[in-house]
């Protein structure tokens, strides 16, 4: 396991370094990164330090909170197709980021479209928490997030049905398909903090989670509070779902692919599979995030749509062993 968790570091390393020195501007390896570190004159540290790192540095952090938080997901509903936006808080923070950008206070400032993100994921957590109640169960957790995820849906699609403003609908559109492009270190700052927090919040359930592997009432004979975890965990995956769908945009399949791919590598062990899917998903989201620079360099083309594309295949295939009972 220690070899596997040295190659996922490596790989990482690696992808962090290759999308920091991918782009249209050429710049070789040694002389982009002595731009990054050292600075100096001309448009090289500009490119740099302003437009890759931040880019680097969010695809970074989104994978690793997508994948993190998808594997505790899965851990505490011990369902393989659990994933992150199974709560709703997605959902709510895209609205919120569909509202910003119909009203035109995007237009404004640069922070309004991932605060106002924000804003809906906050309300989406508290929502959620008045729906499942103190006692709700996992079921009860459940139902209440497909209600909330159902009702941002049709939020934004009603938004998407009125707006008069052609240009609107199609940036909305755009934005819904995510992307870590054009994007600075003020979105850096803004994400990580919560997403941080988040990470920790979730690391600290790996032991219940463990110990929830065996069924709730085991979970409870050895000291582990029900109530106490979930409500944790529902903080911690709003923590970092929240900013990171305020940052980039609706990324999916991420916290769903990764931690099965992982899991026959670390075994089901939550304390094992949450910081290895982390992993996994920082290099899964940076080579995605490298991939759209080098497919379709003059098209754009969406990091989100490049993860369905890759997820989606997975997904089917999970669907599949399921129906025929196979083990996943």
């Amino acid at each position: 396991m220690r070899a596997l968790f040295a190659m996922l570091t490596m790989l990482v390393a690696v992808l962090f370094a290759m999308s920091l020195l991918t782009g249209p501007a050429g710049f070789g390896l040694f002389d982009g990164l002595r731009a990054l570190v050292l600075g100096g004159e001309g448009p090289m540290p500009i490119v740099m330090r302003e437009i890759r790192l931040p880019r680097a540095l969010l695809g970074l952090a989104v994978g690793a909170g997508l994948g993190l938080t998808g594997a505790a997901m899965q851990g505490y509903l011990r369902n393989p197709l659990a994933e992150p936006g199974l709560i709703g808080v997605s959902c709510m923070a895209a609205l919120g980021a569909v509202l910003a950008i119909q009203t035109g206070l995007s237009l404004g400032s640069a922070l309004a479209l991932p605060f106002s993100a924000l804003i809906g994921a906050a309300m989406g957590a508290a929502l959620l928490v008045a729906l499942a109640g103190p006692r709700g169960g996992s079921v009860t957790l459940i139902l209440a997030g497909i209600a909330i995820s159902a009702l941002a849906n049709a939020g934004t699609a009603l938004v998407l049905n009125l707006s008069p403003n052609p240009y609107a609908a199609n940036e909305i559109v755009f934005w819904l398909m995510g992307s870590l492009a054009d994007r600075s270190m003020l979105h850096v700052g803004l994400a990580l903090p919560p997403m941080a927090l988040g990470a920790m919040l979730i690391q600290g359930t790996c032991r219940d989670l463990d110990a929830l592997t065996l069924g709730e009432s085991a979970a409870a004979a050895m000291g582990v509070s029900p109530a106490t975890l979930r409500w944790r965990l529902v903080v911690g995956v709003a923590l970092i779902v929240g900013p990171a769908t305020a940052v980039a945009g609706v990324i999916g399949f991420v916290g769903l692919v990764v931690p099965h791919i992982l899991r026959p590598w670390v075994g089901a062990r939550p304390s094992a599979l949450v910081p290895a899917s982390a992993l996994g998903g920082a290099a899964l989201v940076l080579a995605a995030d490298i991939a759209v620079r080098l497919i379709l360099p003059g098209r754009d083309l969406k990091l989100g749509v490049l993860t369905a594309i890759v997820g989606a295949p997975l997904f089917l295939h999970l669907i599949w062993k399921t129906r025929s009972g196979g083990r996943m």
